[in-house]
């Protein structure tokens, strides 16, 4: 696995001679009595040009120390690939689904990063080391043969089924058959939960409205979609195509990475081990202002919403010139509340996981654990309470989701908005 360099290809592909990831197999004696019966689990290597280069692009912040210098972080890993390189993968049902039709083992995270690493999130890009037979031994080795090549086209991290895809210029969607150079992300309906595109689509409307970055995003018909497998084309209904940020206009690619890489924590710690103030900290050292203040707005707005799923990797930095972060536009933007009433908030914020109020004094313990100043962030929420409520009256895509959906929604709104009335004028 390699990264960048200056005399690749494309500049913005974090790939060349600088950093290379290998499943390095130690020569076990041949004497089976000493033979051990394990083998050593895959690992970072940094190439010294690139430790030395002033002007390295950015592959993670997990990897800077506290003086700015690179740090590796040591932690033991097992079948598992480290942090970073694990929150690359699929997760959950889509790693599963994935898989199967790749013909490996949903646990073999080296092989799965092998098949989809020529589209990953970001500028990465993987590659098989010269001479490196041993990536592609396995007792699954003759099954990835077969089907490896489809599997390419899938290779976004995500618990929903998204595919990559090229707009075409008539407005249907094509499925590349390799996979490479998709700039869009097309998220099929769930079977288990209704109308859940037509939700992400309002929300993300919403919004846009009331002054939040999003992608460019369209709701389009399962059926005008071209390319998708036979098992996945059965689907009906509407289905969400996200413009993908980490694509520049011409395909190139723009690196980026999830707060749960930035913590060098695996996916599964997506919702422990860190709260929503740790993330602010880290944006008001690398962003300042700027990313800290829109990622206040965005958590108000995800609380307003009802949207309890905004863990660790539903916020993410990119690198526009491969070394300085900015917060990402804002995605996921799904009102939860109306599958799973009752629900709280992913993480922690100001001591609270509460998704029917936000109080003045949970912001300033926000503010404290953040090492933030607290006097600016209070309007900040009544501000974006207020655009929120008169957004949503007047909100035409709100028609696209079911009647009771829609009274869901809007019922959280204002039960939140008098919550931050009230604490106002305490």
């Amino acid at each position: 696995m390699r990264t960048p360099g200056k005399n690749g290809k494309n500049p913005n592909d974090l790939r060349s001679q600088n950093l290379e990831c290998a499943r390095r197999e130690t020569p076990w004696p041949t004497d089976r009595r000493h033979q051990p019966t394990g083998r050593r689990p895959p690992f970072v290597l940094l190439e010294q040009s690139y430790i030395d280069d002033p002007d390295r692009p950015t592959l993670s912040l997990s990897y800077k120390g506290q003086s700015g210098g690179l740090v590796i972080p040591t932690r033991a890993v097992t079948t598992r690939l480290p942090t970073f390189f694990s929150n690359l993968l699929p997760e959950g049902h889509l790693r599963d689904y994935l898989a199967a039709r790749a013909g490996i083992k949903p646990q073999r995270e080296f092989f799965l990063l092998a098949i989809l690493g020529a589209d990953l999130p970001g500028a990465l890009v993987v590659e098989p080391m010269e001479g490196n037979k041993a990536a592609h031994e396995g007792e699954d080795q003759q099954e990835e043969q077969g089907v490896g090549e489809t599997a390419l086209r899938f290779s976004l991290a995500g618990v929903q089924l998204k595919f990559s895809a090229v707009m075409e210029a008539t407005g249907g969607l094509t499925i590349p058959a390799s996979g490479m150079g998709g700039s869009w992300i097309v998220k099929l309906p769930s079977a288990r939960y209704a109308s859940v595109p037509e939700n992400e689509y309002a929300m993300l409307a919403l919004a846009r409205t009331v002054g939040i970055e999003v992608p460019e995003n369209r709701l389009i018909d399962v059926a005008t979609i071209n390319g998708l497998p036979q098992d996945a084309g059965a689907m009906k209904g509407h289905a969400l195509a996200v413009k993908r940020f980490d694509r520049g206009p011409g395909g190139e690619s723009v690196h980026m990475e999830d707060f749960a890489q930035v913590f060098g924590l695996f996916p599964d710690d997506k919702y422990r081990e860190r709260s929503y103030a740790n993330i602010a900290a880290v944006l008001w050292a690398e962003t300042g202002e700027a990313g800290t203040y829109d990622f206040l707005r965005r958590l108000v707005f995800s609380v307003l919403i009802g949207n309890a799923d905004m863990h660790l990797k539903n916020w993410s930095l990119l690198y526009p010139d491969r070394r300085t972060p900015v917060l990402s536009p804002a995605y996921d933007f799904v009102a939860t509340l109306p599958y799973i009433p009752n629900d709280t908030l992913a993480l922690s914020f100001g001591g609270s996981r509460s998704l029917t109020e936000i109080k003045t004094d949970q912001v300033r313990r926000f503010a404290d654990t953040a090492r933030l100043p607290a006097s600016p962030l209070w309007p900040m929420v009544t501000d974006m309470t207020e655009r929120t409520v008169a957004a949503w009256e007047n909100l035409d895509e709100k028609s696209l989701m079911p009647e009771d959906m829609r009274k869901a929604i809007g019922e959280q709104i204002l039960a939140v908005a008098k919550s931050v009335n009230q604490s106002t004028n305490k």
